[in-house]
């Protein structure tokens, strides 16, 4: 941990920044490794971290027993693709079952779906996330180098069967790659009863495969694409993170915007993201972080020490990122390291 920050003493107050800001909700990458090779979110030839460097299953449930017993009241389990990770499913049935907290959420790329919905369901998992940037096959294909879209379709429709409390997908939309299927996008939505949010890329790493800024394209172009089909009414729902809903009207949709860009929403975090190599990042665009692995792997610490650290940690949580379409990344970590 930083020298700078002081150990904290008081683990019974609410986790808070020193903006006043209250983090109730932590989204912890259970693996860097993922099937598909989505051209915003890494480089098309990825070096993994060797497994030795990531948290074991019983150090990750130790980091969100940890949060939950300072009040977090929900955990998103991520990656990469969290579901390639041997155990992902026993783990998240174990952090289900942890006093206090009230959501497990799960973002996935749909692609294992299918063969776990079930299972999923089972563990605890109250809501599901999957990303789907196109309905097109071999857009889709283009998009994530490897995917195939009838299998995520498939094991969207296997998750809707198991009863899920809502359903999300999740399209980063680029110009001139898929800005013109957001009107697909949402009627696809429509059709299957479940949301959608649109997300503004954000510059995390080098990529190789396209020019950010010109392929930027904001929530406000998309929101407007979408409202000369769609009546788009303001709402005031909230799932907890990031996106600014509207909902469809006279239908059970609800679309949402992440704009990191166009609209930033830094002044109401209230998130902190744990990568699976256990450093606890403060923001996604900033690099202030903590390693909890040395916490964990010493062998004289115990839960309360790993608490004290996190706590300890608020204090250099960031008042907001910076991020720059245009300039080289500020952040090098490409977003399967961070934790989607």
């Amino acid at each position: 941990m930083d020298s700078s920050i002081k150990k904290a003493a008081d683990l019974t107050q609410p986790l808070e920044d020193r903006f006043g800001r209250r983090i109730t909700y932590v989204r912890i990458s259970i693996t860097d490794r993922c099937d598909f090779r989505c051209l915003y979110c890494m480089s098309e030839e990825m070096e993994f971290l060797p497994r030795p460097q990531i948290l074991t299953l019983e150090e990750i449930y130790q980091v969100a027993r940890a949060f939950v017993e300072l009040g977090v009241e929900k955990v998103r389990i991520t990656g990469g693709e969290p579901l390639v990770r041997k155990g992902a499913v026993g783990l998240m049935a174990q952090i289900s079952q942890l006093p206090g907290l009230n959501e497990l959420v799960l973002t996935t790329n749909g692609s294992h779906l299918l063969q776990e919905a079930a299972n999923i369901k089972a563990a605890g998992v109250k809501r599901i996330n999957v990303s789907l940037d196109s309905l097109k096959p071999q857009r889709f294909r283009q998009l994530t180098r490897v995917g195939d879209l009838a299998v995520v379709l498939a094991g969207i429709d296997a998750a809707l069967e198991q009863g899920f409390e809502r359903i999300k997908l999740n399209a980063v939309v680029l110009r001139n790659r898929n800005h013109d299927e957001v009107c697909d996008l949402v009627s696809y939505a429509i059709g299957k009863g479940i949301d959608i949010s649109f997300i503004e890329e954000m510059p995390l790493g080098r990529v190789d495969a396209h020019d950010r800024a010109e392929e930027y394209c904001s929530s406000d172009e998309i929101r407007q694409r979408l409202e000369a089909m769609f009546d788009l009414v303001p709402s005031s729902d909230s799932t907890g993170g990031p996106s600014r809903y509207y909902r469809v009207a006279n239908t059970g949709t609800r679309v949402g915007f992440i704009s990191p860009h166009s609209h930033n929403f830094c002044a109401t975090c209230n998130r902190v993201r744990v990568t699976a190599e256990g450093r606890l990042l403060l923001c996604l665009g900033n690099e202030h972080s903590v390693d909890l692995k040395a916490v964990l792997r010493n062998e004289s610490s115990n839960i309360e020490e790993l608490k004290s650290a996190i706590v300890a940690a608020m204090a250099i949580k960031p008042e907001r990122h910076h991020f720059d379409l245009r300039g080289e990344p500020i952040i090098l970590r490409h977003m399967n390291a961070t934790g989607g």
